[in-house]
């Protein structure tokens, strides 16, 4: 079994694999050269967007700077929008529905480290190289969700359709759909009901 398909399945991995490595390199330079357009070059950052994140839907928009550790393993639905300095850790699969909408230094991070420090440290090989082992956990943002600034979802949550994550908070376990939630460790506050509707400006 690869490398990759192990840190796929959620399994303990070696991220220095050389396949595992030229993938990450080949995310971080096509996001540095993301952050360095303008938001007027629309034709160059598309052309970018459909290399570092192949399987996205139309309409993705993502302000910039941007930092992405595979790309490949993010999936990204239709017109969803993300503010300043978002960093999508994808270890395992990070999916984004539609009409989702990703505030200021919003981070989505699915891997994780074994809490037995035995585990975690770094080991040597016979010729000296040092490696670790990590693993992770997929996460899903569902459609219609607005999480908002400087919100951080861990690895193995889902958060529902409709749902609104508060400022500052920290995901780490599922929100219902149609939740307002806040905090850290994030909960659900109430339902977000008709109730919720505001008026709108007449045409």
């Amino acid at each position: 079994m690869s490398e990759r398909t192990k840190m796929l399945a959620g399994q303990l991995y070696d991220p220095s694999d050389p396949e595992l490595a030229g993938q990450r390199l080949a995310a971080h330079r096509l996001c540095q050269q993301f952050n360095q357009t303008f938001e007027e070059q629309t034709t160059e950052r598309q052309a970018l967007i459909d290399q570092l994140t192949p399987d996205h839907r139309p309409g993705v928009f993502f302000q910039g700077p941007i930092f992405l550790d595979y790309g490949l393993n993010t999936h990204v639905g239709e017109n969803v929008y993300a503010n300043v300095n978002l960093t999508v850790l994808d270890t395992c699969d990070v999916t984004i529905g539609d009409n989702v909408m990703l505030g200021p230094n919003v981070t989505l991070a699915t891997p994780m480290h074994p809490l037995r420090y035995q585990q975690r440290n770094l080991r040597s090989r016979a010729d000296g190289r040092l490696y670790d082992l990590e693993y992770g956990k997929p996460l899903t943002i569902e459609a219609n969700c607005w999480l908002a600034s400087n919100v951080t979802v861990c690895g193995g949550v889902t958060i529902g359709a409709g749902s609104v994550i508060g400022a500052g908070s920290v995901v780490t376990r599922d929100i219902p759909a149609n939740s307002l939630a806040v905090g850290n460790p994030c909960r659900v506050v109430r339902p977000i009901t008709a109730a919720d509707t505001l008026p709108e400006p007449h045409p």
